[in-house]
């Protein structure tokens, strides 16, 4: 029976990816804007969504319900496949602080052409990108479940540490240590 349960704790312990989310701000400017649109099509094979604005920012021109950036989620079997992808345009390195205290992975990309298999298109030029990695294990449903949600108990959210031990195991990633 002891072992019994030990297998189910491991099972329920199992770190996933849930999502992979890409992100290009343009701000005010909608050339950019169709640029960035462009690359994560070619990045991915999908469309993305643009992103509204709800305040108005006169210095930077900008004033509620202008699109400002795009943004593109993938899930399960896309984000397993682009992650890899998109850690080695950064030499599979990542700092400690890119990584928060409940296990969420954020970095950015300078230039699109250092993802393998991405080509310099002229018409998009040089953009860069955001990259979200989220985390998650087997129950988190029930925090985001619209009837009866409940929050997470702690032993069940992923820490930092059990984040960077995923990344390393899973996709030979380095942490290096923050320096100030």
């Amino acid at each position: 029976m002891l072992r019994l349960i030990n297998k189910m704790e491991q099972v329920m312990k199992r770190i996933r990816i849930e999502k992979v989310t890409l992100n290009i701000g343009a701000g005010a400017d909608q050339a950019k804007l169709e640029k960035g649109m462009q690359l994560l099509k070619m990045i991915t094979g999908l469309t993305p969504v643009k992103t509204f604005t709800t305040k108005r920012i006169p210095e930077w021109s900008i004033r509620p319900g202008l699109p400002i950036g795009c943004k593109l989620t993938l899930r399960k079997a896309q984000a397993m496949e682009i992650v890899p992808r998109l850690l080695s345009a950064v030499d599979n390195k990542l700092k400690a602080a890119q990584i928060d205290r409940y296990g969420n992975i954020a970095f950015g990309i300078r230039e699109y052409i250092d993802i393998p298999n991405a080509k310099y298109d002229p018409a998009i030029g040089i953009i860069g990108l955001q990259v979200c990695i989220t985390l998650e294990r087997p129950g988190y449903r029930i925090k985001k479940r619209r009837i009866m949600s409940r929050p997470l108990h702690g032993s069940h959210i992923i820490s930092k540490e059990e984040a960077i031990e995923f990344m390393k195991q899973n996709f030979n990633v380095a942490i290096m240590e923050d320096e100030y």
